[in-house]
């Protein structure tokens, strides 16, 4: 295997972990922007947010592969805890949101999440 095989599957799986990192997070964002989400829903959405932007969690974050486990565990509990909420216009609108910060993605990724949505 040739180094730059190498390097290019490094990139696609991280790519990929960034899909999993922000689709969570725009899908959270989007549920957040709906008049229909109650008041409890959104403080569970801005909980959750937060601690993904949290700044004392960054130097975990820094762990290659690692370190968005722990957001990615609270993200998705937030999202379970607000499912009902989350209806197509907010994955398309979500997907909008991560097509114009990342590119090349699988979509599987995402598929997988709203799976188990």
């Amino acid at each position: 295997m040739k180094i730059g095989d190498i390097v290019l599957k490094i990139g696609n799986r991280a790519k990929d972990i960034g899909a999993k990192v922000l689709y969570p997070v725009f899908l959270l964002y989007h549920a957040y922007k709906r008049p229909e989400t109650p008041f409890w829903a959104k403080n569970i959405i801005m909980a959750s947010i937060a601690y993904f932007l949290a700044p004392f969690d960054s130097i975990p974050d820094l762990t290659p592969f690692l370190g968005y486990t722990d957001d990615i565990s609270v993200m998705m509990f937030g999202l379970v805890s607000i499912a009902c909420f989350i209806n197509e216009d907010v994955r398309i609108n979500a997907r909008k949101s991560l097509d114009g910060v990342l590119v090349g993605y699988d979509q599987k990724v995402l598929e997988e999440i709203d799976q188990k949505l």
